[in-house]
C-alpha cells in the first residue's frame, strides 16, 4: 500500500503572499481545509458569512476573530471553537512567525 500520509506543519517552501486554503479531505456535507495564514486580515467593511457551521483549531501561531456585535476573540495554539452558520465574523490579526495554521472542519 503507498504511504499517503502528509504532515499538518509541514510549509510549502515559499509561502504565496495570499492565504493558503488547502483541502485536506471533502464530501457532500463535510469539508476539512488547512489555512495557513502570515499576517492576513479579512478586508474592511467585509464580513464572512457562511451557509455552514465552522470548526476551528489553531495548531500554530495566533490570531484574532471579530463579530458584528463588535466583540473579539483571540486564539492561541490549540484554542477551537465553533462559529455557526451565518454568525458574522471577521479575522482581525494573524500572527507572521510563526506562521498561523488553522485547522477548518465546514459541516
Amino acid at each position: 500500500m503507498k504511504d499517503q500520509r502528509e504532515n499538518i506543519f509541514k510549509l510549502p517552501e515559499q509561502l504565496p503572499p495570499a492565504e493558503l486554503f488547502e483541502t485536506l479531505w471533502h464530501n457532500d456535507q463535510i469539508s476539512i481545509k488547512r489555512i495557513i495564514s502570515t499576517g492576513q486580515v479579512t478586508p474592511a467593511g467585509e464580513w464572512y458569512d457562511q451557509e455552514q457551521n465552522e470548526w476551528l483549531i489553531v495548531l500554530q501561531g495566533s490570531g484574532e476573530l471579530s463579530y458584528e456585535d463588535n466583540s473579539r476573540i483571540k486564539l492561541i495554539k490549540g484554542d477551537y471553537l465553533l462559529i455557526p452558520a451565518h454568525q458574522k465574523h471577521r479575522v482581525e490579526y494573524t500572527s507572521t512567525e510563526p506562521p498561523c495554521i488553522w485547522l477548518t472542519v465546514f459541516f
